[in-house]
């Protein structure tokens, strides 16, 4: 891997692994990816109904280093700090920079090279419900369905528009019921479960337009 001028090769590696699990890890582990252009407390709140509904061991974040389907994001290292600072201090929630490491791009390749690196792990991939209305929209979007279980967290806005999803009516006999929703991390895929809480009405777009206005 590439690093930057100067900068001795061994360094980068080192900082590439430290950017994924152990790769001996057994745990259950979400997989969080996104803009986080800001990140809030919907994105928070996101990911503590999976980690205690799915009865994860913990929540690994991957703040995008852009998103081909969407306007242009705000510099990536100041995304990824946001979200450290956000999670600082709860053992459960960890932040990779492992797309900037890896110079990737694509959640399919994110999610191969965290389960080939972390071979006995249990992984799920987790979404809100706004971004599974559009999944039909990302690429090899039923290669992901069906390498990785997926979680689908309900975000105000998308219910409907994500339960009628492509997706959704595709492999709607691959849906866990909410009660076996724990048992989704051992389950092959294609499976997927939808997680409802109290909603969180919080989103990046009207964070990113109030700044905007002000």
């Amino acid at each position: 891997m590439r690093g930057t001028s100067g900068e001795h090769p061994a360094m980068s590696a080192a900082r590439f692994f430290r950017a994924l699990p152990p790769a001996g890890t057994r745990q259950r582990l979400g997989l969080f990816g996104g803009s986080f252009d800001p990140v809030h407390s919907g994105h928070l709140h996101l990911a503590r109904t999976a980690l205690k509904q799915l009865q994860l061991d913990a929540v690994w974040w991957f703040p995008a280093r852009g998103n081909p389907l969407k306007e242009a994001a705000s510099a990536y290292t100041q995304r990824l700090e946001g979200v450290r600072n956000a999670v600082r201090g709860d053992r459960a929630m960890r932040v990779s920079p492992l797309e900037a490491e890896a110079g990737l791009t694509y959640s399919l390749d994110l999610i191969r090279l965290v389960k080939a690196h972390c071979r006995q792990a249990q992984l799920v991939w987790l979404m809100g419900s706004d971004n599974l209305a559009s999944f039909h929209h990302w690429k090899a979007w039923r290669e992901i369905a069906e390498t990785v279980p997926i979680a689908v967290i309900a975000r105000p806005g998308s219910l409907v528009s994500a339960r009628n999803a492509p997706f959704a009516r595709l492999y709607r006999d691959r849906r866990l019921p909410r009660h076996l929703a724990a048992r989704l991390p051992q389950a092959p895929p294609p499976a997927w479960t939808w997680l409802s809480a109290p909603l969180d009405p919080v989103s990046s777009t009207a964070l990113r337009a109030a700044q905007a206005s002000s």
